[in-house]
């Protein structure tokens, strides 16, 4: 069986292309009991209301029509944000020498955060260049890598 996350974006990619986006994640999360299914698109240039209602509309429909989550739920479509957290590997490969946050499980040198260039992405392990040192995470010291914009 499909988990919930895959049925959804394989229904949901189309959708977002036809309206000029590109589909960048999708989460099927619990949060104070209640079920969450968030969409996440992107665009050159950035994400609008317009471009957000766009996706929702027809995807909306199209996830009553089909139904494959069983329950009731919250569905949300937004962008990705400025702060992105990135996940797949074609997330990394796209923002390879921008600057990104990397959160651990638990404190390495006294710190649970880390700030740096991403010089590299490997199974799941991160290198970043942080102040001029080469520092890297596995997979499993890392609890979430996000971009890290600054205003």
């Amino acid at each position: 069986m499909a988990k919930v996350t895959d049925t959804v974006a394989a229904l949901a990619l189309p959708i977002a292309e036809q309206a000029d986006c590109s589909l960048w994640d999708v989460e099927y999360v619990k949060e104070a009991g209640t079920w969450f299914l968030r969409v996440y698109i992107d665009k050159e240039g950035g994400v609008s209301i317009n471009d957000c209602e766009a996706v929702s509309r027809p995807l909306s429909d199209l996830l009553d029509e089909t139904d494959p989550i069983e329950g009731s739920y919250t569905f949300e479509v937004s962008s990705a944000g400025a702060d992105r957290a990135l996940k797949k590997p074609e997330h990394f490969a796209r923002f390879q020498g921008d600057e990104v946050e990397v959160k651990l499980y638990r404190p390495r040198e006294g710190r649970k955060e880390f700030v740096g260039m991403l010089k590299a992405y490997e199974d799941g392990s991160v290198t970043l260049d942080v102040g001029g040192n080469e520092v890297s995470f596995s997979k499993q010291e890392i609890a979430l890598v996000r971009l890290y914009p600054r205003f």
